[in-house]
């Protein structure tokens, strides 16, 4: 639960694509692309080029549920170990429950994303 800030758009090569009207960052995602969850890591709760020196999770899935990402500004500006890392808004699997992030029907993510700004705010209560 909590009130995080929009900060990007991900989208998987291949798999989906920026809808027209977008106001938000975005940026394709690939092979190598992963987000630091090691607290160890200097780059802790950051996007990472994989394979990397620690624990990271691939942003990549066999599943669509990583076809798009919205990252949520939580735990960002100086990341604390420890924190929680890849709190994302993200699409779900049958409305599976998730391992800490928001998972909405792709058409409902669709449907979203031309509507957000950048900085809305996402609050889960």
């Amino acid at each position: 639960m909590g009130r995080w800030p929009i900060r990007t758009a991900l989208f998987r090569l291949g798999r989906s694509i920026p809808l027209p009207g977008l106001k938000i960052p975005w940026r394709w995602i690939g092979r190598q692309d992963g987000w630091s969850d090691d607290p160890s890591d200097p780059s802790y709760n950051r996007p990472v080029r994989l394979p990397h020196s620690f624990s990271a999770e691939n942003l990549i899935r066999d599943d669509p549920l990583y076809d798009v990402i919205v990252t949520l500004g939580h735990n960002d500006a100086l990341p604390d170990p420890g924190k929680g890392s890849a709190i994302f808004l993200h699409i779900w699997n049958d409305a599976k429950p998730t391992e800490g992030c928001v998972a909405i029907a792709r058409t409902d993510m669709d449907r979203l994303l031309p509507q957000l700004m950048p900085d809305d705010i996402v609050e889960i209560s």
